[in-house]
């Protein structure tokens, strides 16, 4: 308790700060900061490998740049309260008010709160880079992710957890199903048509290069999960013991019935299918890791796999290459989260509200507008982000170049060097600057 008293007695607070909740809150912010290269392990074992390290680094690089935009403003334009209820204001910009003292409504010091709130906005926008992996120039995508980490994640995290009007009409997201999961399932799926499909695509296999590492980023990002739910109850009490045991029941369903899913079509269940099912049951009970009992998250877990799984099949007969299936796993499976709270939140288990199936309609009503609203703006603001960056620099490489591979296009080296390829050609003699902006998706 000394630290506690320390800790509250030097800041500028709101409360009491607690020891014991202000170790689990680091404890927990270091494992979602773990989350994101767990991420593009998981990812770059997806592509090809010829594109290891550019899809390892599109994860990576959020750390770098997503710290930098929410420290400057975008925690701000979250946190801020403003009279709008669209975005926050600049009253935490730089920092500013933001100290030692305890987070208000919790036990925590300000700079904690900050810290772990980074650490969603950083994997988020890392999230997206899944829908463009090899085609997608390295310094467009950094100044896409750049503005996408001031004007769409900030806006969809305020209207759920910094007083929006999402928030104001009582919509419940415990840990990330509206700016977080269906954020960037849905801006991935904008991405994917703003940026075009690979040249590739429909026209041959695309595999995966290494299931080992898809395998290994999953485990390491469910384990992430438990602090990413069990953190956002932002104490050891009760909510954050509830969200870290739903977070080992959901995804355990998940995976059981996505390996009877693809037992049943194909006779042989995959590895590739059952890293993806812990991901699509770890994103399904975020939203409601801490208002379900844990009986409703092993009924979520295992229902969000259906609609995931019948996504992820259909995806590929189709012209959108959203290469990584962002909008199935995260995006369809935050959506059934959402829903699911409507309908199985229950007061007994979280003290805050009831869904449909015990007594209260209205959640499920304010459920389903978020789950709407949240995808809607997120779609939209990054077909027309991407829009505006591709008007000032070209989006995406040239068919050579693609053919080349990202890494020793836009990076110079190779995951698996064999000494050679790297050298031979300057990355300008496959992949020029065009005088003028190509035509989206023209090689195609």
């Amino acid at each position: 308790m000394t630290g506690g008293l320390l800790i509250a007695a030097a800041g500028t607070g709101h409360g009491s700060v607690s020891a014991g909740d202000t170790a689990w809150m680091l404890i927990a912010t270091a494992l979602v900061m773990m989350m994101t290269p767990a991420l593009g392990l998981f990812y770059s074992g997806l592509v090809r490998a010829k594109s290891t390290l550019n899809t390892f680094m599109m994860s990576l690089v959020a750390l770098g740049i997503v710290t930098i935009t929410w420290t400057l403003l975008g925690y701000s334009l979250a946190f801020s309260h403003t009279a709008n209820g669209f975005i926050g204001g600049f009253h935490f910009a730089l920092l500013a008010h933001v100290g030692f003292g305890a987070q208000p409504g919790t036990h925590i010091p300000q700079l904690v709160y900050f810290a772990f709130e980074a650490t969603f906005a950083i994997i988020t926008a890392a999230l997206v880079s899944g829908a463009v992996v090899e085609r997608v120039r390295f310094p467009a995508f950094l100044v896409f992710m750049t503005l996408w980490s001031l004007l769409v994640y900030p806006v969809l995290a305020h209207w759920v957890w910094g007083g929006g009007w999402l928030a104001q009409h009582g919509v419940l997201d415990f840990a990330g199903g509206v700016p977080v999961e269906m954020g960037s399932g849905f801006a991935a799926a904008a991405a994917a048509i703003a940026v075009g499909a690979r040249h590739d695509y429909g026209r041959k296999a695309l595999l995966p290069h290494n299931g080992m590492y898809v395998l290994m980023g999953a485990g390491l990002l469910w384990f992430g999960w438990f602090g990413f739910n069990g953190g956002s109850g932002f104490s050891t009490g009760h909510a954050s013991v509830l969200a870290f045991v739903n977070t080992l029941l959901a995804p355990a369903a998940t995976l059981t019935v996505w390996l009877a899913l693809e037992f049943r079509a194909n006779g042989r269940p995959t590895a590739i299918g059952a890293a993806t099912a812990v991901v699509v049951g770890c994103v399904g009970i975020t939203p409601a890791a801490g208002y379900i009992s844990p009986v409703a998250a092993l009924l979520l877990g295992a229902l969000a796999a259906l609609p995931s799984y019948a996504v992820i099949l259909w995806r590929p007969r189709t012209r959108l290459d959203e290469s990584l299936d962002v909008l199935g796993a995260h995006g369809v499976a935050g959506f059934c989260g959402m829903i699911f709270i409507g309908l199985f939140a229950q007061r007994s288990w979280n003290g805050v509200a009831n869904g449909a199936l015990f007594g209260h309609l209205g959640q499920l009503l304010w459920q389903a507008i978020a789950a709407t609203a949240g995808p809607a703006y997120a779609f939209l603001a990054t077909f027309a982000l991407l829009k505006l960056v591709g008007r000032v620099m070209p989006l995406r490489v040239e068919p050579a170049g693609e053919a080349l591979g990202m890494d020793v296009l836009q990076h110079g080296e190779e995951a698996y060097s064999t000494g050679e390829g790297a050298i031979l050609l300057h990355p300008d003699e496959l992949d020029p600057a065009p005088p003028r902006r190509p035509r989206v998706g023209a090689e195609v």
